[in-house]
């Protein structure tokens, strides 16, 4: 119990615990040695030391682990004093050890602090004790010799002492190229590729440190085998140099599983996602077999993509290969189903996997938040601290976003003031966003507005904000959308979903003039609202559809059923929303204005052509308007389909008459 909450930083926990020992007389005993060094590592860990030094002074009897917990606690806190001064003592003491955990957290604190001096005396004793043959303890003193810059020493290391990781070589090759020295760059690497060494990001996810390395090897006359081309592709991917990556691979002519994977994962990581979808066939007409990392970074391309045909294609060959039981793997099946609008199979997907991680967790809470699913989002969250997974940052922003969805202001705080800090994360700009819509969703615009104000040292950003402006708009609070529309404006005069909103208000209440002079202000700063559409999959085909559009080879067809599911819904209640049409005109125009909305074409064009029961998705490019949320809901009622629309904001769920956002979006 002491373990998981130095783990997880508990302090509350932790404290509740202690007392019991303390109750029990637990503590006071020699055989509780193994208590007190875990209660040491809580405080340590929780940032406590003094509570940890008290503990520490009065024990009995120490072992190496005592020391060692309390020294990373010196450690962790940047106390490079407290940390030698533990140490000096320890091995003053003719029965305290130090073992290679003690030494790799001196050296580090060395290294940390530019103690030179101090890291050569550890050498010594490393030496005579024969420790410096454990790796991590090498690397650790490789590290202190590169950040001081004694590179004749960090060498001599290198090629003296056994047994060598890439963490010795970033070290030193880091050090060397910041110093200049070419020629000892050109010597360690050509020891890496000698002697197999595989480089990971820290080897070369800085551009300029990867160039450099790049040139030393062009300058050796090394032959660029397929795997230093593929650590190339990956340094230039990660470094957004697409087109660098793009020029090794293509000129690579012996191109393996790990080269192709490299090229897909550069592709994805800045934002290229068709191309990596298109790459993928001439992998395959090489002869090139996708592996596990393969099927990741192509789901998650369709995931972005919205892409949901392929990503199901892809799951089917996932299971025909065998490939299903890898972590990676299930949590991009979970990512895509989520983003491609098919939360029920990523929740299948994510109950069926043998081993979850906490990104595995946080796709699926967060997944069920953007679907406005908060119950099931709070449920998953709730599974997950049972399982002994430890929440992170990611894990706060799916669990208040979906206290916001459901209008829990008292269990949102709770997350929010007290767990996180139980848990030592510091809450970001997404988090106090979160809290912002939390009591927005409640109606509670003013108490929203005071919370922003009143926390002067966050950074709000116009997203903030316009979660505000939109409440104003759901709420009908025009003076206060008004106010803050124009807070939005100034910082970022051409954020044109502000002016839409504002432009939505005032023709709600009637207002044209100030329709008017909002357009009169778009025209003048050039701002253009971007025309609505909507897509549909059917099948391998994407369908699109755009507002008041006749583009369509069926459109006739598609107007005259939008027509006829208008005439359905109108007995059970519908009556067209014109305050939401942004025109001066008569009532009968108006209505004809909205019958046509790029979703309205694309939803009937689904019904003409999905048989039932299959569900209808849709994508939207702007935020759906007030009408044609009404009409969604009712037309999937008398249509008995789900109906899954994601438009700017969220998705919406519609079935049976009801919408999954509750008609605040």
């Amino acid at each position: 119990m002491l373990k998981l909450s130095a783990t997880s930083k508990s302090l509350r926990l932790g404290k509740t615990i202690h007392a019991q020992l303390l109750v029990c007389n637990q503590t006071s005993k020699d055989s509780g040695i193994t208590q007190i060094n875990s209660l040491i590592s809580l405080y340590s860990k929780c940032g406590q030391l003094e509570y940890a030094r008290k503990l520490f002074d009065r024990m009995p009897q120490r072992n190496v682990i005592s020391w060692s917990d309390l020294m990373k606690g010196y450690l962790h806190k940047g106390d490079v004093l407290g940390v030698l001064g533990l140490f000096r003592n320890m091995v003053s003491l003719d029965s305290a050890c130090p073992n290679e955990y003690i030494f790799t957290t001196v050296l580090s604190c060395c290294a940390d602090s530019g103690r030179v001096q101090e890291g050569k005396q550890c050498h010594g004793y490393l030496f005579k004790s024969g420790l410096l043959l454990h790796q991590y303890v090498k690397n650790a003193l490789v590290h202190v010799y590169s950040r001081c810059f004694h590179m004749d020493s960090a060498l001599q290391i290198l090629e003296t002492v056994p047994g060598n990781d890439v963490c010795s070589y970033n070290s030193i090759l880091s050090a060397l190229v910041k110093s200049g020295c070419r020629e000892e760059v050109e010597k360690v690497l050509n020891m890496m590729v000698d002697k197999c060494v595989s480089w990971d990001g820290g080897t070369h996810r800085d551009l300029q440190l990867g160039m450099q390395i790049h040139a030393q090897l062009m300058k050796t006359g090394l032959v660029f085998d397929v795997f230093v081309i593929s650590k190339l592709i990956d340094m230039y991917g990660k470094c957004c140099k697409v087109l660098n990556a793009r020029k090794h691979f293509d000129d690579l002519q012996d191109r393996n599983v790990v080269a192709w994977t490299a090229m897909l994962t550069a592709y994805l990581q800045n934002g290229y996602f068709e191309e990596t979808l298109n790459l993928f066939p001439r992998m395959e007409l090489e002869g090139t077999h996708p592996n596990e990392f393969t099927f990741a970074v192509l789901l998650n391309a369709s995931a972005n993509l919205v892409a949901l045909t392929y990503g199901d294609a892809l799951h089917g060959r996932i299971m025909k290969l065998g490939f299903k039981n890898h972590l990676s793997v299930g949590n991009a099946l979970v990512n895509m189903y989520s983003k491609s609008g098919n939360i029920d199979s990523s929740y299948s997907v994510f109950s069926n996997m043998i081993y979850k991680d906490v990104i595995t967790w946080n796709a699926m809470i967060c997944g069920y938040s953007h679907h406005g699913l908060g119950k099931q989002a709070l449920l998953v969250f709730q599974d997950m601290m049972s399982a002994g997974e430890c929440p992170n940052y990611v894990t706060f922003i799916g669990v208040l976003s979906a206290c916001a969805h459901l209008a829990l202001v008292q269990e949102g705080f709770y997350y929010f003031d007290q767990l996180m800090k139980e848990l030592n994360i510091e809450p970001g700009l997404e988090h106090y966003t979160c809290m912002v819509s939390l009591l927005c969703r409640d109606g509670q615009l003013d108490e929203a507005e005071n919370f922003m104000k009143a926390k002067t040292q966050v950074n709000w950003d116009v997203v903030a904000w316009r979660t505000l402006l939109n409440a104003c708009h759901v709420h009908r609070n025009y003076n206060l959308g008004k106010l803050i529309a124009e807070t939005v404006i100034r910082m970022d005069p051409h954020d044109v979903g502000t002016y839409t909103l504002l432009s939505n208000m005032y023709a709600k209440a009637r207002k044209w003039d100030g329709v008017v002079k909002i357009r009169k202000l778009m025209r003048e700063r050039n701002i253009k609202k971007e025309p609505g559409a909507s897509w549909l999959g059917i099948r391998n085909d994407t369908h699109v559809f755009v507002s008041e559009g006749s583009n369509h080879p069926e459109s006739t067809q598609i107007y005259e059923k939008i027509q006829e599911l208008l005439a359905m819904i109108k007995p059970l209640g519908y009556v067209p929303d014109v305050g939401a049409v942004l025109h001066d005109v008569e009532e009968e125009q108006k209505e004809g204005y909205l019958s046509y909305h790029s979703e309205k074409l694309a939803l009937a064009y689904g019904l003409m052509k999905i048989p039932p029961p299959g569900p209808i998705r849709i994508i939207k490019n702007l935020r759906m308007c007030d009408d044609c949320h009404i009409a969604v809901k009712l037309i999937s009622k008398v249509s008995n389909r789900l109906i899954v629309v994601r438009d700017a904001n969220r998705f919406h769920h519609f079935r049976d008459g009801l919408c999954t956002c509750n008609d605040h979006w």
